[in-house]
């Protein structure tokens, strides 16, 4: 199992300097949520260029991006920084799907059906023919010559892991904890892959974690950082599942080697790559980043 570094950079200055000492650590994979901030293929493109590192978006909501141009976006990013791209992608939520950009939410399964039966053949082979019920793309597409990047999508329900698994390249988890990625996630799409005669797919986990002597205080910064997950109605389903309050409960913290072993433990999950969201005082992001350092 491999060690990513998440990061919330607020400018492409901060991105590249924390690019930059990531690959210096020897983290494999660096990955930054499209959110409501930067444009991360946008800034992946000017600030991950001569790196030695993967970079990943975790992830790209589907709903406000056509396929085709989403294609375009990730191939030229592909090129600038010499097919260094891990592309996540998601369906978001229904309060942001619907309530910020006016959309319906009614059909994900079928609208990421029909987005990645239009995408996948346009990174793939730069031209695509779909009428689908949700998403039609058809023509050609001419970005710079890059290699297609692995499509990891944001899949937690059954269905949407079924479909991830016999169309993309592996999953990203969010707010999903360890017995539901052994009992679930992995299991789930990992099986849809095999019987699509697909390889085995990536399993890329991500965690808020802190390194620190004060759990309860670390808990409560959790329980406010994160309040809005527990809140979403699909994170909402992965907690109750794991049988947690909140997403508190989901983080991993504790001393260095507690969350180390904690971290480790995720392996046996099936998890490819966990990626380590840190947060806390400086004090304490320096220790959970030096923490990571020591699972390399």
């Amino acid at each position: 199992m491999q060690i990513g570094i998440t990061g919330f950079d607020p400018t492409i200055e901060g991105l590249e300097r924390n690019l930059r000492e990531a690959a210096a650590q020897g983290f494999p994979s660096y990955w930054v949520p499209q959110i409501f901030g930067l444009d991360a293929l946008t800034a992946f493109a000017v600030a991950g260029r001569d790196l030695d590192i993967r970079i990943g978006t975790a992830v790209i909501p589907t709903y406000p991006r056509h396929p085709m141009m989403l294609a375009q976006q990730a191939l030229t990013t592909q090129s600038a920084i010499d097919g260094r791209l891990e592309l996540g992608i998601g369906l978001s939520h229904k309060p942001v799907v619907e309530g910020m950009w006016g959309i319906s939410f009614d059909k994900p399964v079928g609208h990421l059906r029909d987005y990645l039966s239009v995408l996948m053949p346009l990174l793939q082979d730069r031209r695509v023919s779909y009428g689908g019920e949700y998403v039609t793309g058809r023509g050609e597409i001419t970005p710079p010559a890059a290699d297609a990047p692995p499509v990891l999508v944001a899949a937690l329900g059954p269905q949407m892991l079924k479909l991830t698994g016999r169309m993309a390249d592996g999953t990203i988890t969010w707010m999903t904890g360890p017995k539901t990625l052994a009992e679930l996630t992995v299991p789930t799409i990992t099986e849809a892959a095999a019987d699509a005669g697909r390889p085995a797919p990536q399993v890329v986990a991500s965690f808020p974690v802190c390194v620190t002597d004060d759990v309860g205080s670390a808990r409560e910064r959790a329980a406010k950082e994160f309040e809005i997950y527990g809140q979403l109605p699909s994170y909402r389903a992965m907690i109750d599942r794991e049988g947690l309050a909140g997403p508190e409960d989901l983080a991993i913290i504790g001393s260095a080697a507690e969350v180390q072993d904690r971290v480790s433990a995720l392996a046996d999950a099936g998890v490819t790559t966990t990626t380590a969201a840190a947060f806390g005082s400086a004090e304490e992001l320096e220790a959970t980043r030096e923490a990571m350092i020591g699972l390399l």
